[in-house]
């Protein structure tokens, strides 16, 4: 709350950004420790330029606090990117512009902005991590997922530049984000954030490279909440959650399509965990004859399949969607305040990709049916779901099963003021009975899962 009560401002809002060339550059880590120093590679067509990082938060509504900005540093067009031959991997081959000192920064979410000369502004996210998530509520950056998506350069784990055939099998963090992964941050995790921020709580912040790279990071944690978008998920990643939920974590997954691909992470020149590394096919990869269990296709697709729904309670299901959040459990804690009905429905906050209940791949149980929207995928008829289990540790799972959630905090356009005023009162309850402790001593889940087997 102190820090929440500090001056803030809406000065972090990019309105000019110009050509992609005009100015961009990355870090050398994706989080680093308050007071640890990193280094930033900034390529720019105009003579100087200045960084300035915004911590994101509430702040008044204002939404982010200045703590720090350069001097002037001189600017410079840095070389081409490189791409490997093998894994089409595209790297940044850049001298780094200035180091950048954390000494009184507060742990969370900022932005970096770099300012050209001549106007034109760039985003550079960095994560201030916590050192302990011991009774705190633990706010999950999925840096895998934005490299995934991000096409800098031509490339990411989707398409090259003649299509999938020649995508990336391996990207890197050592290089500037394209506006499509820095959205990553911006649309589907940044509201999120924000109102964790407001309402006060204790908070932890973390990136997959933390939870990846730290087996016991989450001990003690009341909560881990997974934002928009966390798709790309490595061994130890999802090892360190159950391990957490098993042991009376509550986890939160607000949004859908979260741990379908399997990932594992490699090295730079940089330094450690600064490759993600996703064949998406086992014939592919070499691992999936030697090391089976670590392969890099879908989490649910043999050499060794484990489906995410073990771990989430639903599995994804669909791309591109678009369809009504539609109530089926009004009577539930989670929707306590909102004043819905069963059949109230919100146009439009179902989609892009959505999440089902699906009986036949492992699920957790007892699992309570949150709501049921069918629609078609495709010219496929199917159905999204959102869904709570409960454990016998006590923990509480939720899983929203759509993207457009937190999207819908910030005040998406796709939705109307009725969803956004939905979604912020729902998302509030889950926030502050997670930070409780284990959920499902005072909210256990009702068992009604095969009733809505087959999306009724």
């Amino acid at each position: 709350m102190a820090e929440n009560a500090r001056p803030g401002t809406s000065a972090w809002r990019i309105t000019r950004r110009g050509p992609a060339s005009a100015i961009e550059g990355f870090a050398d880590h994706t989080s680093v420790r308050p007071g640890q120093p990193f280094r930033l590679y900034v390529s720019t067509t105009a003579r100087g330029f200045t960084a300035t990082a915004f911590r994101v938060g509430w702040y008044g509504g204002r939404q982010g606090r200045l703590v720090w900005r350069s001097g002037h540093v001189v600017g410079r067009r840095q070389p081409r990117a490189t791409v490997s031959a093998h894994l089409h991997t595209v790297t940044a081959p850049w001298r780094p512009s200035l180091a950048v000192r954390t000494t009184g920064w507060p742990v969370g979410d900022y932005l970096v902005e770099l300012t050209s000369d001549r106007g034109y502004r760039s985003y550079v996210p960095m994560t201030v991590r916590s050192a302990s998530t011991r009774g705190k509520v633990v706010l999950l950056n999925s840096v895998a997922t934005w490299e995934a998506y991000n096409t800098w350069d031509g490339y990411d784990l989707y398409t090259g530049p003649h299509g999938f055939a020649d995508r990336s099998r391996a990207v890197s963090f050592d290089r500037p984000y394209d506006r499509s992964g820095i959205d990553r941050f911006l649309a589907f995790e940044r509201p999120a954030v924000v109102l964790a921020e407001r309402l006060g709580l204790r908070l932890a912040y973390l990136t997959d490279t933390d939870l990846a790279r730290q087996p016991g990071v989450l001990a003690g944690a009341r909560a881990l909440i997974t934002l928009g978008h966390a798709e790309y998920w490595s061994l130890a990643m999802r090892t360190a959650v159950t391990r957490a939920r098993d042991a009376g974590t509550n986890i939160a997954f607000l949004g859908a399509n979260a741990v379908n691909r399997h990932i594992r992470f490699g090295s730079s020149a940089l330094g450690p965990m600064r490759l993600v590394i996703c064949y998406k096919s086992a014939t592919e990869d070499p691992y999936a004859r030697t090391h089976p269990a670590d392969s890099t296709q879908d989490w649910r697709l043999p050499p060794h399949p484990r489906p995410e729904s073990a771990l989430l309670g639903l599995l994804y299901e669909c791309f591109p969607a678009n369809a009504p959040y539609v109530v089926a459990d009004p009577g539930s804690w989670l929707f306590a305040g909102t004043g819905v009905r069963r059949g109230t429905r919100f146009p439009g906050l179902v989609g892009p990709e959505t999440d089902r209940l699906d009986l036949k791949d492992p699920t957790p149980r007892p699992l309570e049916v949150l709501a049921v929207s069918t629609f078609s995928c495709g010219g496929r008829p199917t159905w999204a779901d959102s869904a709570y289990y409960t454990t016998r540790s006590g923990a509480g799972v939720v899983d929203v099963g759509t993207m457009r959630w937190v999207p819908a905090l910030g005040h998406s356009h796709r939705v109307s003021p009725a969803a956004w005023r939905f979604v912020t009162r729902v998302t509030t309850t889950l926030l502050r009975a997670f930070a409780a402790g284990p959920c499902g001593r005072a909210h256990p889940a009702h068992d009604d899962a095969r009733r809505y087997a087959h999306g009724r």
